[in-house]
C-alpha cells in the first residue's frame, strides 16, 4: 500500500510541476499577470487521480502562477487558490461520473465569472470587467488542453488507479 501511495504522490508532483510550467505561459490580461495555463494540470489530476488531488494541484498551481507574476493581488491570491481547489474538485465530481461536458462548462463558467465575484466587491466593477475576458479565454484554453490530454494520460495512469481501487 505504501508503494501505491508513493506512486500517487509522484503523479501529484508531476502535475504540480506541469502547473509551474503552465504558470510561465501567460495569457495577456492587462491588469492581472497570473492568468496562465496553470489550470489544465489540475484538471488532469482531477480526472485521473480524483478530486482531492485535483484540488491540491489547482490551489498550488494558482499560487505558483501568481508568484511568477509578482503576486499582484497580494494575499487575495489565497482566496483564488481556494477557489481553484474547489473548482478542480467539482470538475472531478462531474468528470469522473461521466459528465465530461458538464464538468468542462462548469469549470469555465466558475473560473471566468463566479471565482472573480469577490473581487467585484473588493476591487470594484472595473477590475472585475477587465478580468473576466482573459479568465474566459484562459479557462477555455486550459479545459481544451485537459480534454485532449486526459484520454491519452488515462492509459498511463490506469494501472495505478486500478491497483489503488483493489486495495480499498
Amino acid at each position: 500500500m505504501g508503494l501505491l501511495k508513493g506512486i500517487k504522490i509522484t503523479w501529484l508532483s508531476v502535475f504540480v510541476a506541469l502547473s509551474v510550467i503552465g504558470a510561465a505561459i501567460k495569457i495577456p490580461a492587462g491588469i492581472v499577470t497570473s492568468v496562465a495555463l496553470d489550470s489544465f494540470p489540475a484538471l488532469l489530476a482531477s480526472a485521473l487521480l480524483g478530486g482531492p488531488a485535483g484540488a491540491i494541484v489547482g490551489g498550488t498551481g494558482h499560487l505558483l502562477s501568481a508568484l511568477l507574476g509578482g503576486l499582484p493581488m497580494g494575499p487575495f491570491h489565497l482566496v483564488v487558490a481556494i477557489e481553484m481547489a474547489i473548482l478542480s474538485y467539482i470538475f472531478a465530481l462531474f468528470y469522473r461520473n461521466g459528465h465530461r461536458w458538464i464538468a468542462s462548462i462548469l469549470f469555465v463558467l466558475g473560473n471566468s465569472f463566479a471565482a472573480p465575484l469577490p473581487f467585484l466587491f473588493i476591487m470594484g466593477e472595473a477590475f472585475y470587467l477587465a478580468l473576466v475576458p482573459s479568465l474566459l479565454v484562459g479557462s477555455i484554453f486550459n479545459v481544451a488542453i485537459a480534454l485532449i490530454l486526459i484520454p491519452r494520460l488515462a492509459k498511463i495512469t490506469q494501472p495505478v488507479k486500478t491497483s489503488m481501487e483493489n486495495t480499498k
